[in-house]
This record gives C-alpha cells, structure tokens and sequence, in this order.
C-alpha cells in the first residue's frame, strides 16, 4: 500500500472521538499524518498543531469538523491542492464539495475508518 500523506481537520487528543481512532489507524497502516484541531495534543506519535500550517504533497484531507466550522478552511484545503477529500459522517457540505470538484478535487463522501478496514483507502 502507497503511503498517502493525510490532513486529517477536526483532530483531537480525546480517544473516544473518531478523528482520533481515525490518525491511530492511518498511522498504523504506515500514512503520514498531519493533524490539525482546536486543543494541542499527541495522537500515536502525531503532534495536534492548533493554527494553520504550510502543506505540501498532501493526497487526501480527511474531514472531522461540521460544515459550519469547515468554512474557515475551504481556501486552506483548495491551496493544498489534496488528491481528495473525505467527508465523514456528519461533516456533509454540498457547498464545499462543489468548490472542490471545480478545483479539480476528488470529494468522497464516506467512512475513512471503514475505508482503512476493507482496504479501500
């Protein structure tokens, strides 16, 4: 499997909470992570950072923030030229997705838990 450097949004040091379960998985399966959430943290190894960082070569964003805290990244996700972005469960946004598409960026909208189990990241 090719590693795919991934931003996961909405990261949190709070084990319950899926973007957590989520940078455990994509870290364990060999991805990069870079996470970037509300409270400072570690999550297997990754640093939570709390303020927009320079990307690069990211392939996938994976979405873990509600549409109407999304906002204040759509210009940051789009400068990033991702692959793709992941809109898990809850995170749906008919408006981000089209200013995606428009970038040229694959939107899916899906499960990056379920896409890790069955192989499908």
């Amino acid at each position: 499997m090719k590693n795919k450097k991934t931003l996961v949004l909405g990261a949190t040091p709070r084990p319950e909470k899926y973007a957590n379960i989520a940078i455990n998985r994509l870290v364990e399966k060999g991805h990069s992570v870079i996470a970037i959430g509300q409270m400072q943290g570690e999550v297997a190894g990754v640093k939570i950072q709390t303020k927009k960082i320079p990307l690069t070569n990211i392939d996938t964003v994976t979405l873990y923030l509600n549409p109407m805290n999304q906002r204040d990244y759509y210009n940051y996700i789009i400068e990033a030229q991702p692959k793709r972005v992941i809109f898990n469960p809850g995170t749906e946004n008919p408006q981000l997705y089209q200013l995606l598409q428009s970038n040229g960026i694959k939107v899916e909208v899906a499960c990056t838990l379920v896409m890790l189990a069955t192989n499908q990241y």
